[in-house]
């Protein structure tokens, strides 16, 4: 039988602004940033070009967001992504030098502008899994960026040293206030490794406010920071040392007291808590300190866990999305250009996994793939699709049906040893005692309330 033979064209329409300002998209997230946003605050700046040339400001904001999606790529193959879903319009071709100009022409201050209208929690008043007792469940806590070794950014940030060795490259340190829940970002700080996150973390109050419970390691349980926490209208919830007495002023029936640091009145709860896996037991004990004085001490304590869920909006902003890269910019403005860029792409996929989720109230959102958004919007960054929403608002959208689709399966109770290392190191991961690292184990917690003996 013959084998019949033909050509076939797929005409696809494509919706986007018009002339010079076509390239200037991030596919459907452009709902989330759209040009109107983007408009504002270059006018809110001072930004705006002053005639319409090849690389207007609307687009070259559009270039940097989209290489926070393409972290692997230079700015002329982001462009080229960017302009793969135009067919039939014409285009400009600009160099790597002129892109490097136009970026330097915007600086950073349309970029910490637009997150600024951005961040947020990104959660209704019934979401699943991000209230606790009438409490949006938060948590502050700070990591590490690295940059490019250049005499302009070693002039500003210092390369780090600790007990394992010294880093290559110098060091951004940066701060996050996160709805625990949605892993979303309230406020961010960031800027020198040479000021400490208990420094930094006294910017992020102003972002504090009534119904939040704050959840912090131990750096961060100084006596001026809890208060300026407490002013908000927050309650808090943080550990401190084990060796850190504070005196007892009044006993609780469930073993926890009452006590002060400074001028705050707290509740001090001590616990052994007890890690069981097919390895064995493991035992730590917690001294966690709390404005919260209703809810049971175990309760307390459970609720703790959930500061981990910072660690994880990290590692989504800096292996997922950043791919463990050092950044691109090789001066001081553009890092914090490029810092803004990619925190306000993270926080338009939690804004789309949020929403997605909206329309599956049994689902928590943490189930929602990071992974996932990310692959589905650089696809539709690629065709061009979904710039400017139809007559009828899709609130899900083809990246929340992908999500959707692909839920992680509920959060079960495992547990594996801490590691130290790089995201892009070639060597294999090892724990702090300095054995490899294994897979991670099913494991039982229980939690143990330990009453104060001393007099």
């Amino acid at each position: 039988m013959p084998v019949q033979s033909g050509t076939c064209r797929v005409v696809r329409e494509v919706t986007v602004a018009e002339g010079r300002f076509a390239p200037g998209h991030l596919g459907e997230l452009t709902q989330i940033v759209p040009f109107e946003m983007v408009d504002a605050v270059l006018a809110k700046t001072g930004a705006v070009q002053q005639r319409v040339r090849d690389l207007p400001s609307r687009v070259v904001v559009y270039l940097l967001l989209a290489a926070a999606l393409f972290t692997e790529c230079g700015y002329r193959q982001v462009w080229a992504r960017m302009i793969t879903g135009l067919d039939g319009r014409a285009v400009p071709t600009p160099t790597a030098v002129a892109l490097a100009a136009a970026r330097r022409r915007i600086g950073p201050a349309p970029l910490a502008a637009l997150f600024d209208l951005l961040r947020g929690p990104a959660a209704g008043p019934a979401t699943k899994g991000v209230w606790w007792r009438g409490r949006l469940v938060t948590a502050v806590d700070g990591t590490h960026l690295c940059c490019p070794d250049t005499p302009a950014n070693l002039a500003v940030y210092c390369k780090g040293g600790s007990n394992h060795g010294g880093t290559g490259y110098p060091m951004v340190r940066l701060l996050a206030l996160v709805a625990c829940g949605t892993r979303t970002i309230i406020d961010v700080t960031f800027g020198t490794t040479r000021r400490g996150e208990t420094g930094y973390a006294t910017d992020l109050v102003p972002g504090i406010r009534a119904p939040m419970i704050v959840l912090a390691d131990r750096n961060f349980a100084v006596a001026d920071l809890l208060a300026q926490i407490a002013d908000r209208g927050a309650d808090l919830l943080i550990r401190v040392k084990n060796g850190r007495r504070l005196p007892v002023c009044a006993r609780c029936a469930d073993g926890s007291w009452l006590s002060w640091i400074g001028p705050l009145k707290v509740r001090v709860i001590r616990a052994q808590i007890t890690i069981t896996t097919p390895d064995g037991q493991r035992t730590e004990a917690y001294q966690l300190v709390t404005t919260v004085l209703d809810a049971p001490a175990g309760e307390v304590v459970g609720l703790y866990h959930q500061r981990w869920e910072i660690e994880t909006a990290f590692c989504e902003l800096k292996q997922a999305l950043g791919g463990g890269r050092v950044l691109r910019a090789r001066t001081p403005a553009g890092l914090e250009q490029e810092i803004y860029a990619r925190l306000i792409t993270y926080q338009a996929l939690r804004i789309v996994i949020a929403d997605a989720t909206l329309a599956a109230p049994d689902v928590d959102p943490d189930r929602g793939s990071f992974t996932v958004a990310l692959r589905a919007a650089r696809d539709q960054l690629i065709k061009a699709a979904g710039v400017i929403a139809d007559t009828t608002i899709d609130l899900v959208g083809v990246i929340g049906r992908q999500v959707l689709d692909g839920l992680l399966p509920a959060r079960r109770c495992r547990t594996t040893p801490r590691v130290v290392k790089r995201a892009i190191s070639n060597y294999a991961p090892h724990t702090a005692s300095g054995r490899l690292r294994g897979p991670s184990r099913r494991a039982t917690i229980s939690i143990d309330v330990l009453a104060d003996t001393d007099p």
